[in-house]
């Protein structure tokens, strides 16, 4: 494996790009399934086009891949193609609703863990053109702490969890932080709190979070914001239009927007060293190196 992170090293000194912009990497999480963490990425990618920012969606959800579903697209390729060297990086990115892109995962991050030091370079190679190429690579990780999502959360620059305030949610949310933090404490998160009833909810949930984290791990997590419940959520969901797309003045929608706008402030004034020192594609690209050795 030392041989396939030297070939990965060499590509990634190597790499050149005409672009200027710095990309953004950050991983979408959750300590479980059904908190609508892929809902919140897809919609919180169109939320940050609509403030003037490309956004590149991958879907890095290895058993419930499900980002086209949403949006009611059929992607013919994916990541798995690319791995195997049948297609480019530029030949499995989609364009979704509003023009937002994306890539497909299907199985194509589990193999990734498992590839010949060709398929290792020209993965590297591939991924490696994306540099500048959009503000924000976002990742949809599974839910829970797969090989898979611990490899791309420790090696994104951020990542933003994603709960609900149910108790088992919250359980859960602080359990992945936790795993995640025994390998990498200095991970930069998020908190979004999803399906809320109200404001005073979600702030509860929140804190309840980030006291916890602060007390026994001595992390500080930012909270991004909360999401309403809103129905017409699970009627977008049905129609397999985005529901920023297809209610765009609902609650959920509005929310996402002030979330997205949040994010966004804070990009512009966020100096943690994770974040300046190895940003965008190239750090991306070198921590995995390290994680593959």
């Amino acid at each position: 494996m030392s041989d396939q992170a030297q070939g990965l090293r060499n590509l990634v000194e190597l790499q050149r790009t005409p672009h200027t912009k710095t990309t953004r990497i950050v991983t979408v999480t959750s300590g479980k399934g059904g908190v609508g963490k892929s809902n919140f990425t897809l919609n919180f990618a169109l939320a940050l086009q609509n403030l003037g920012y490309k956004a590149l969606v991958f879907d890095a959800d290895i058993g419930m891949a499900n980002i086209d579903v949403l949006m009611g697209a059929s992607p013919q390729y994916n990541l798995y193609h690319l791995l195997k060297r049948q297609k480019t990086i530029w030949e499995i990115i989609h364009k979704g609703p509003s023009g937002l892109e994306f890539i497909a995962g299907g199985s194509g991050f589990q193999d990734l863990l498992r590839l010949t030091e060709e398929e290792l370079d020209y993965f590297a190679e591939q991924i490696g053109q994306l540099s500048g190429y959009a503000d924000f690579m976002l990742f949809d990780t599974g839910a829970g702490l797969s090989k898979e999502t611990l490899k791309f959360i420790l090696a994104a620059q951020e990542t933003i969890v994603v709960t609900t305030p149910e108790p088992t949610s919250i359980t859960d949310a602080y359990a992945i932080i936790k795993m995640v933090s025994t390998n990498k404490p200095n991970v930069n998160y998020r908190l979004v709190v999803n399906r809320v009833t109200e404001p005073k909810e979600g702030k509860q949930t929140a804190d309840k979070i980030s006291m916890v984290a602060k007390q026994f791990l001595d992390l500080n997590i930012p909270t991004l914001g909360y999401v309403p419940d809103d129905i017409n959520v699970s009627r977008a969901v049905k129609k397999q239009v985005p529901f920023s797309i297809a209610f765009p003045n609902t609650p959920a929608a509005r929310g996402i927007q002030k979330i997205a706008e949040r994010f966004a402030d804070g990009v512009q004034t966020d100096a943690s060293p994770d974040l300046v020192n190895e940003p965008g594609v190239k750090g991306f690209l070198n921590k995995m190196i390290k994680l593959l050795k």
